[in-house]
């Protein structure tokens, strides 16, 4: 028999209810992902009690009255949380989301039989060993995601479990079984019922995997992000998949994953699609800042003009073709405002100053953005992986010195000038920039005294 070490707090509730004469299981990822030899997250429970005998059970100061019109009861027990639900079948879905009707089930197997995928209907007890109706098990050990029963059945269901097909497939490296994967295809257009913040949640969770390219289906895309036209463009798709692979799998490059997604509609249009994705503002303005052509162009370091403190932004002054991804073998390697990098420019080369160059970043952006534009950078350009890598380098060890790199970090402010005579208006804000420039160049140290001589030297010119 199957044998599941079940976590300490959900076997105190199962022991509890079977104490009280209920069938009671622990089901779905949690049992996925003992198989896989993983630690779960979250333990979800399934048992034969109403959910009106499990608060009676444990105790409404235990409880928390999740969903009770569809049976679920969330259960606090040693710190942690843990669903219960009711057995249950589930009547029409009349919206392509929820069930109209739900009717409590005597019968686990009743219960598996409503869920999405096969690995995620199974459940299991000490006393009864794995519960596994539809073949879960012998599908995690193909590599398999396949739907519960009839695929297009379970899809016009509920729309999203098109979305959760791909995700639970890139989260493991999995294969989509042949006749599930042409229903989610054929039924993508279903998706128009689903709100757009559960699409944007399942879309960063596939982000999040570890190589989510190929599960990046054209036909799904084309629905949930047309701008993108990833049927009409397969090429230029395909490599917006390849770059999105070669960013390291780590949830703080979801961000540059998804603006490598988004490149193609440049700065304008990336913000769009996140609006309509109902995105966070610190989400969509960090991918927008990572879209943006200024960002790519000046990280490559053609904005050279040392007299200003904030480079010039290149924006819509691009031609929006030259901003297109998928270029040819023969074509000259383009930076993200599309602009040809030549050698010497390349960062770490003779012909830059590296440091000068982190500087200037820090200037304009935070070190997790620098951070997250150079993988951006690096996976579009891999032939540089070493020279963006080192730029990284060099921002990170200017962050950690807290070396100066901003007006706010000068060891002068507007107040000091003012009080040694730099009349108040533009200006002394100019005054404070060419400051902040003689400092990043080397031309002046960060000390009061230098500052406030070169000072006196700017307003006398």
């Amino acid at each position: 028999m199957t044998t599941i070490k079940i976590d300490p707090g959900a076997a105190l509730l199962l022991d509890a209810l079977h104490g009280a004469g209920h069938a009671a299981y622990a089901v779905g990822g949690c049992v996925r992902d003992s198989l896989l030899g993983l630690d779960p997250h979250d333990w979800d429970l399934c048992t034969s009690a109403r959910p009106e005998q499990v608060m009676a059970l444990f105790g409404e100061e235990k409880c928390i009255p999740t969903g009770l019109q569809h049976g679920t009861v969330t259960v606090k027990q040693g710190g942690r949380l843990y669903e219960t639900t009711t057995f249950r079948t589930e009547g029409a879905y009349s919206d392509g989301r929820h069930p109209d009707a739900v009717c409590f089930v005597p019968e686990v197997r009743e219960d598996l039989a409503r869920r999405d995928f096969t690995i995620n209907a199974m459940a299991y007890s000490a006393e009864e060993g794995l519960i596994d109706p539809f073949g879960g098990r012998d599908d995690l050990a193909a590599h398999l995601v396949r739907a519960v029963g009839e695929p297009e059945r379970r899809f016009e269901e509920d729309a999203l479990r098109i979305l959760r097909l791909y995700r639970f497939a890139a989260r493991f490296g999995f294969a989509i079984d042949p006749a599930t994967g042409a229903a989610a295809r054929a039924l993508g257009p279903h998706l128009d019922c689903v709100s757009a913040e559960r699409i944007q949640e399942e879309l960063l969770k596939l982000l999040a995997a570890p190589r989510p390219g190929s599960y990046l289906e054209p036909a799904v895309l084309a629905v949930i992000l047309p701008e993108l036209e990833p049927e009409k463009q397969p090429e230029r798709f395909a490599e917006l998949c390849r770059i999105i692979d070669r960013i390291e799998p780590t949830a703080e490059n979801v961000p540059a994953r998804l603006a490598a997604l988004l490149c193609p509609l440049g700065e304008a249009g990336a913000r769009k699609a996140l609006r309509k994705l109902k995105c966070s503002n610190a989400l969509t303005d960090e991918v927008t800042a990572l879209v943006g052509g200024s960002v790519g162009s000046f990280l490559l370091g053609h904005e050279t003009g040392h007299s200003i403190a904030r480079p010039i932004a290149c924006g819509n002054r691009v031609p929006p073709q030259r901003t297109v991804l998928g270029e040819t073998p023969d074509t000259p390697v383009q930076t993200p405002c599309g602009t040809p990098l030549s050698e010497e420019e390349a960062p770490g080369t003779p012909g830059s100053d590296q440091t000068l160059m982190a500087k200037r970043l820090l200037g304009r952006y935070e070190l997790p953005t620098i951070q997250r534009l150079t993988a951006l950078c690096s996976a579009r350009y891999p032939e540089q992986t070493g020279a963006f890598a080192a730029l990284r380098a060099e921002a990170e060890r200017l962050t950690a010195e807290n070396a100066c790199c901003r007006v706010s970090q000068l060891a002068v402010n507007g107040r000091d000038l003012m009080a040694a005579g730099v009349r108040p208006g533009p200006g002394l804000r100019q005054v404070l920039n060419a400051l902040l420039e003689a400092v990043i160049t080397g031309q002046t140290p960060n000390e009061k005294d230098a500052l406030l001589a070169a000072a006196a030297q700017f307003s006398a010119s």
